[in-house]
């Protein structure tokens, strides 16, 4: 997930002008005035359309980077109007000044942010390229401003500070901790040391994230002639091969690669020889000397992070990124990985043997290899569960679970309602617009969709917002979702596996997390939160897809209309605690992986990077000979430009907290409206506004607990 924020919407009247019940007059007041560069460009005032969401339409790609580098100076010229005043500091004219600033600037970046992610192309990456540095100079030029820390000090420290209650209490704090983190307490020497570290990391980050969008499309995995292919439908072959003649390789068949380390259609292809080749296409489409090798940038990502944190008087990165989280050490977070090594590896030993025998009985006679794991657990999950992935997909039509399933959910859960408004356009003619609509009928958020999968977007899953909810700014939320989904071949529907209908619920829960925010401040607003909490509400809402009533409204085949058949539900959540040594495995290889890496000093964070890898892959105690990170070191976007550095961990955390919070759904009457107003008014509406911890003790009377997880993992029988 990539959460960005975005600035005040155009002036029209919403909701009788109203947002939360609280006149928009009320809070919305402009940033400070201040002599800043004049722009005209088609970003100078906010969107006329609704909501004030992104108007595609009337940009070029040639318009971003003068937009963004005016945005930059007009911020510039607002914070310095900021820390350059001359009256005493207050809270009104320190800290909220601040968060009404840049107005311009997260109006511009935010759609920029998402179209570099999920559309992008040279003249985007050229600019991308040349802003980054800017952009990292501008954060430094406000985080260690002696004067403008100075007037937040000053508010912290006074009785006024002191006095603040709620979201007023909590902006301070945060904000007053941001500044320290980011080095505000350095001497003037330091400072420039830090801000050559930033400006160093910052290009870096961005370079890895072309170099690896690039790799990941030119590796794709070409073959000769269909006969290597068996086990593909028909059509996913016809697919391959359309892919081949597009990127001129006329007679062959192009098999592109996900983002991660298993690739799907290793669950099908009968010739060993084949998934051997795909496999390996994945684990070094960016770590094979040529001009996709990302390796080397890891490497100076990693010094120059390690050398930051020892320069911020920590003793390594995770230390210092984790100051503002559930849980606040790497130690803490290793010892909580860790303990889910013994029952995991028994999983993997048990599950191993079984696949062994398996691939025996289909006449292989050397040992069992990474590239044959996902190809013999699919046919030991069809034996032993009677699930057929491709029997299934027919039941999935993608834009009848979004809204027939996901949107069905929210409804009978939270009251809202959905639109679809086809006067609007995102920036792929793939994209759906919806509005949404709160329980008593008041317009909430606009909803964009992008699902499928194509070669200039980046792997993954994630949701952003093109506007923030924000009551001092007079806006709401405008959200998208952003998934890869398998484009449907000319004149086919577009279906999903079952780990799509997982993931589209997933961030749908984002979603939610969003529309529902209901905050002054736009940095405390929806999934402006911690890494290890932000992914709570999306794992959360990954329960309701299993719920009998919603899949009975959204599972039917898309040629017949016909119900999913009788106990295939069973077999779906049965065969979900199948193949966890995978599952589960290669996410906490990832994390471990990830801690491993920011806990390093600058001298060890220089070493080879897949020899440290392997190391610290082998110090795991998990089958990693057989099953892989789910991302290694030179593809693992998420910890290397996307924010997740020494967080990967919050995916397993927060899983904890989703399964030991459905617990609690499921103890007092499942999926009612009354439940959904308790999840609503105790964490998913709350945004920032509260501590986390007390957020799930809100929910759940209880700290969280882990044998809801184990047991959804099926791993209690293998703890035991």
């Amino acid at each position: 997930m990539k959460t960005r924020l975005m600035a005040a919407a155009a002036p029209l009247v919403l909701g009788a002008g109203l947002l939360g019940g609280i006149p928009m007059t009320a809070f919305a007041k402009e940033a400070p005035k201040a002599a800043a560069p004049a722009y005209t460009g088609p970003f100078a005032q906010p969107s006329t359309l609704p909501y004030g969401a992104p108007d595609f339409s009337q940009y070029k790609d040639s318009d971003w980077q003068p937009a963004i580098e005016a945005a930059i100076a007009i911020k510039r010229a607002e914070i310095k109007a900021i820390a350059t005043n001359k009256a005493k500091p207050t809270f009104e004219n320190t800290l909220v000044a601040m968060e009404r600033a840049g107005s311009m600037y997260d109006r511009v970046d935010n759609v920029f942010s998402q179209l570099t992610s999920a559309n992008t192309n040279g003249t985007l990456d050229a600019a991308d390229t040349a802003l980054s540095p800017k952009i990292s100079a501008l954060n430094d030029d406000i985080y260690l401003d002696d004067a403008l820390f100075a007037r937040v000090k000053a508010v912290h420290d006074s009785a006024e500070g002191k006095a603040l209650t709620g979201e007023d209490a909590m902006l301070l704090s945060t904000t007053y901790a941001k500044f320290v983190n980011r080095g505000a307490l350095l001497s003037a020497t330091q400072k420039v040391e830090l801000k050559k570290l930033n400006l160093e990391i910052a290009t870096l980050e961005t370079k890895f994230s072309q170099t690896l969008t690039a790799g990941t499309a030119a590796h794709g995995v070409v073959f000769d002639n269909a006969a290597e292919l068996k086990g593909m439908s028909d059509a996913a072959i016809a697919e391959a091969a359309k892919r081949a003649a597009e990127q001129g390789k006329p007679g062959k068949y192009l098999i592109p690669l996900l983002n991660f380390t298993q690739q799907p259609v290793l669950t099908q292809l009968t010739n060993r020889d084949s998934r051997k080749k795909v496999f390996e296409a994945s684990i070094n489409r960016t770590s094979s000397s040529d001009q996709y090798d990302t390796t080397g940038i890891v490497s100076q990502i990693a010094v120059a992070r390690a050398k930051k944190a020892q320069l911020l008087g920590k003793p390594d990165f995770a230390t210092l990124n984790m100051y503002n989280q559930m849980i606040t050490s790497p130690k803490q977070a290793m010892d909580f990985m860790k303990g889910f090594v013994p029952a995991l590896r028994a999983t993997q030993d048990r599950e191993a043997a079984l696949l062994t025998e398996a691939a025996k009985a289909d006449g292989v006679t050397d040992a069992l290899q990474p590239w044959d794991w996902s190809y013999y657990a699919e046919k030991v999950r069809k034996a032993k569960y009677d699930l057929d992935e491709a029997a299934i997909k027919p039941y999935f039509e993608v834009w009848n679970v979004l809204e027939n399933g996901v949107f069905y959910a929210a409804t009978q859960t939270y009251g809202i309602t959905f639109k679809r408004r086809t006067d609007l356009s995102g920036y792929h003619p793939s994209m759906r617009v919806y509005e949404v609509f709160d329980k008593d009928g008041s317009s909430l958020a606009l909803f964009y969709y992008d699902p499928f999968a194509r070669p200039n977007k980046k792997g993954g899953a994630w949701m952003n917002n093109f506007v923030d909810q924000s009551y001092i700014n007079g806006t709401k939320p405008v959200i998208v979702n952003t998934l890869n989904i398998d484009p449907p071949a000319d004149g086919q529907p577009p279906l999903a596996t079952w780990d799509n209908v997982t993931t589209m619920f997933h961030e749908f829960g984002h979603a939610l997390h969003g529309f529902f925010a209901s905050q002054k401040y736009t940095s405390l607003s929806g999934t402006n939160t911690a890494r290890d909490f932000v992914e709570f509400p999306s794992q959360f809402n990954e329960n309701f897809a299993t719920v009998p009533q919603v899949l009975n409204h959204f599972a039917k085949h898309y040629q017949t209309g016909a119900p999913l058949p009788a106990g295939l539900l069973d077999k779906i959540q049965a065969a979900g605690k199948f193949n966890q040594g995978l599952g589960l495995g290669e996410t906490l290889t990832s994390a471990m992986l990830d801690m491993r890496w920011h806990t390093l000093n600058p001298e060890e964070a220089a070493q080879p990077p897949m020899a440290f890898e392997a190391k610290a892959l082998a110090e795991t105690g998990l089958r990693t000979d057989l099953i892989p990170p789910r991302y290694k070191t030179p593809y693992f976007r998420h910890i290397w430009d996307n924010g997740y550095a020494a967080g990967y961990y919050a995916y397993i955390w927060t899983e904890v907290l989703a399964h030991d919070g459905w617990a609690w759904v499921e103890k007092n009457g499942g999926m009612t409206r009354a439940n959904g107003d308790h999840i609503r008014a105790s964490f998913l509406g709350q945004g920032h506004s509260k501590d986390f911890a007390q957020m799930y003790r809100d929910f759940t009377g209880h700290d969280p607990s882990v044998e809801p997880m184990l047991e959804a993992r099926g791993l209690t029988q293998a703890s035991k």
